[in-house]
């Protein structure tokens, strides 16, 4: 998927879960930035760009252990013994972008060093995709109008 509509997807999670968070302003924005991670492995994404992961990216393959949820659990664990109050937001980010990458055609391995992959049929920029994010726009416009005035 796009970075648009990973971003999307995960911010639709943060506006479900925002009421029930202490940490409003952390969860957000750990969240969001946690939505970037997973492709730190691949030179043309957002991070991935950054001079400093141009060498992680000679040792792992895009969608390896970065793409998993053996990598996810093994971060968010660190971060609950170390900085608890990061640690959902990391998830929640991290989660949706494995969640949407793995209705893709490529798909992601969930669980290295099983093998086993799993996949859907949604192209990268294709037109599904393309509604999947106009239909998150739209229900998160709403949600952040439902935050603003019912609230």
């Amino acid at each position: 998927m796009l970075i648009k509509t990973h971003l999307a997807l995960t911010l639709f999670f943060v506006l479900i879960l925002l009421p029930f968070v202490s940490y409003k302003i952390i969860f957000i924005l750990v969240s969001l930035i946690a939505t970037y991670i997973p492709d730190i492995d691949i030179k043309n994404s957002k991070l991935g760009r950054k001079i400093i992961f141009r060498p992680l990216q000679f040792f792992v393959s895009h969608r390896g252990f970065f793409h998993s949820f053996s990598f996810l659990f093994l971060i968010t664990f660190i971060f609950l013994m170390i900085f608890p109050r990061i640690a959902l937001g990391f998830f929640i980010g991290y989660a949706s972008h494995l969640f949407a990458d793995s209705f893709t055609l490529n798909g992601i391995t969930p669980f290295p060093p099983w093998k086993k992959k799993i996949f859907g049929k949604i192209q990268t920029g294709g037109s599904i995709e393309k509604i999947l994010f106009f239909v998150l726009l739209i229900v998160n416009l709403l949600l952040i109008v439902k935050y603003i005035f019912v609230s």
